[in-house]
């Protein structure tokens, strides 16, 4: 749907109308209007509204594990459905805030259903990082090593999540984990992503109007940084916890407000690196192997994602890599399910810095087009700016173990081949500071159940209480 805008853009543009979630209640109007790349309007924000009283326990504190788990994979076969058509409305308006070619954002929405359906990935999450269903539903009877009896409950949370917008998962993911908590959940949404909550919770609502689990959800749009609703809100009598994604701006912005009663749970902005032995120049095969896997890695959702790879590191003579890099160029032009074959052309500024580098050869050696079909830069240490937008850097070492100090605590993701070389190399990249060591061309690969940024998010989601001693 939109409105005519007429604050101050122009009589004749129209404004996108972003609807509200308030407790399970659709929220319309357009009091509030935002300029952007696409401008928008939102209802005007109770800042009441936004909050759940600690003098009530949280809506679905009594619902069973089992009826939550259910209710989740009907909603994974309403979202399928979508006889309302919300799923398709936010499919077309994320199409038109975000970078991504449609199709791209077709293929991310047609994946949220299994999300939600995935009944056994969901369970064995639930098992593995909380020890049992049962510990979410109750009391949960202990015996210490002294003998001192206790009981330990998960209790249910109130959460703020600070939501990021690069693909539709992660406000699905929220919604997921969100419900399984049991608590009380305010989704701040992005401005890249001002549709998918709502349009979720709405399709949640088709099946089950009015529960308790519903009411659990407010989905709303504010300017990050406002400090009239953000200082009314991050208080510890309202929340628990704030889960913020984003980049350094945004968690920068939300974490002020962390302190004694009011923890903190952040999923940083990173990045990712590859690391590639010298077995790969045994074969032509081997060759084309690790160029194909490496550039799955690079390419995904244009290079927006933080496991997308951005530096290769790589042993070998120049002849060697630069095979190589010739090979991972030819790969990186392909179509892939979450890959476009071109994206956005490389800015003006970093097209200069990348031309500089073609002229320096043999030190340097750049593969590849300005048009955003990938470039390929080769060099013995890791250029300075930040390789984004299909463009990756490969740097040649003596030793993959002297590749370990570029790693850091802000390293999401470390893809290895030949992948028997991740044994040698998995506790110094992990001392180093990455949270994740895959076989090169598994960067996009979870699974519902590992840790995410070095640790279990339900377990860090949920408010751990002890009863102690015998009644």
């Amino acid at each position: 749907m939109t409105i005519a805008n007429n604050k101050g853009f122009g009589s004749d543009q129209p404004l996108q109308l972003v609807q509200h979630i308030v407790k399970g209640e659709l929220a319309d109007g357009a009091e509030e209007v935002y300029a952007g790349r696409t401008p928008f309007a939102t209802p005007k924000i109770d800042i009441g509204s936004l909050v759940w009283s600690r003098m009530e326990p949280c809506p679905a504190a009594d619902v069973g594990i089992t009826e939550i788990l259910d209710i989740l994979e009907r909603t994974g076969e309403a979202l399928r459905a979508d006889i309302d058509g919300h799923i398709a409305d936010a499919l077309d308006r994320m199409t038109r805030a975000c970078t991504l070619e449609r199709r791209i954002v077709e293929n991310l929405y047609d994946d949220l259903p299994a999300m939600f359906s995935d009944k056994a990935g969901i369970t064995y999450m639930l098992k593995r990082e909380l020890g049992s269903l049962e510990i979410l539903d109750g009391w949960q009877r202990e015996v210490l090593t002294n003998g001192k009896v206790i009981k330990v409950r998960a209790f249910p949370p109130r959460i703020l999540h600070v939501l990021a917008g690069n693909v539709p998962m992660v406000a699905a993911g929220a919604i997921i984990k969100g419900a399984l908590t049991k608590g009380v959940h305010l989704l701040k949404m992005p401005t890249n992503d001002l549709h998918t909550a709502p349009a979720i919770l709405r399709t949640m609502a088709r099946i089950i109007p009015g529960h308790p689990l519903l009411r659990s959800f407010t989905a709303v749009y504010w300017r990050g940084g406002d400090e009239r609703v953000e200082g009314a809100i991050c208080r510890p009598q309202y929340f628990d916890k704030i889960a913020a994604w984003g980049g350094e701006r945004a968690i920068t912005s939300i974490k002020k407000y962390a302190g004694p009663g009011l923890e903190l749970i952040t999923f940083d902005p990173k990045t990712s690196i590859s690391l590639i032995g010298h077995e790969v120049f045994e074969s032509a095969e081997t060759l084309e192997e690790a160029a194909e896997l490496a550039a799955i890695d690079i390419s995904n959702f244009d290079q927006s994602a933080c496991v997308c790879s951005r530096f290769i590191f790589i042993e070998g003579s120049v002849n060697d890599v630069d095979r190589f890099c010739a090979a991972l160029h030819g790969n990186m032009l392909k179509e892939r399910r979450y890959t476009a074959a071109k994206c956005a052309p490389v800015p003006s500024a970093l097209r200069e810095e990348i031309e500089a580098f073609a002229m320096l050869e043999p030190d340097y050696r750049v593969w590849g087009r300005y048009d955003g079909s990938g470039i390929v830069v080769r060099s013995d240490e890791p250029v300075e700016f930040h390789p984004d937008g299909k463009i990756v850097n490969v740097v040649r070492v003596a030793r993959l173990a002297d590749a370990v100090r570029h790693a850091s605590v802000a390293t999401s993701t470390a893809g290895v081949y030949p992948f028997v070389r991740k044994v040698e190399l998995r506790d110094r990249l992990a001392n180093a500071g990455a949270q994740r060591i895959v076989n090169l061309g598994m960067a996009m690969s979870f699974g519902t159940g590992a840790p995410h940024d070095g640790f279990y998010a339900m377990q860090r989601y949920m408010k751990w209480i002890s009863d102690e001693g015998e009644p």
